[in-house]
């Protein structure tokens, strides 16, 4: 799958409109890291149940938040378990104990999956998986998604949340 398969482009490249499909949402994940060190994102926000269909222990993925990460960025991950990002995506794992510094990890253990939302946010494009079991969704770059999202999220992690996914850990 290029970008050209993705759904109409807004002129920083982020695709805009629905998309449905595994495919479709890993590239759209990929191409929305990319974006993200090349134009300076101050902030990523990124929720799902579980980060199982998320290509986030890719090369490509792991470079790209490589090249983004520097100081006064935030990065924030919202799960109910992140059983699956320690087994599945390594890179990353091996990453975030890199970049703990800018990282705040929380996790809702108790939540309904198909409740939390799974969703990429950033100040400026939003992508959303409305149905996560056959990854459909819409992603853009609109205003009033961008701020219905963030409210939805920042409930989740102040109220439904608590710390999880350390970057380390301790053992005697």
């Amino acid at each position: 799958m290029t970008t050209s398969d993705l759904p109409v482009s807004s002129p920083s490249g982020l695709p805009e409109g629905r998309f449905a499909g595994r495919e479709a949402f890993q590239q759209m994940v990929r191409v929305a890291f990319a974006t993200a060190a090349r134009e300076g994102w101050a902030e990523i926000l990124i929720s799902d149940a579980n980060f199982h269909d998320w290509p986030l222990g890719e090369r490509v993925v792991v470079e790209s938040l490589q090249a983004w990460a520097k100081g006064g960025r935030r990065f924030t991950m919202l799960a109910v378990s992140y059983d699956d990002v320690i087994r599945r995506h390594a890179r990353f794992v091996g990453w975030r104990g890199t970049w703990d510094h800018i990282m705040t990890c929380r996790k809702s253990p108790s939540a309904d999956p198909l409740e939390l939302p799974s969703v990429l946010w950033s100040p400026g494009w939003v992508m959303q998986r409305l149905d996560p079991v056959r990854c459909a969704g819409v992603a853009g770059g609109e205003a009033d998604r961008r701020v219905l999202v963030r409210e939805v999220l920042n409930e989740w992690l102040r109220s439904k949340s608590s710390p999880g996914f350390p970057s380390t850990t301790l053992g005697l």
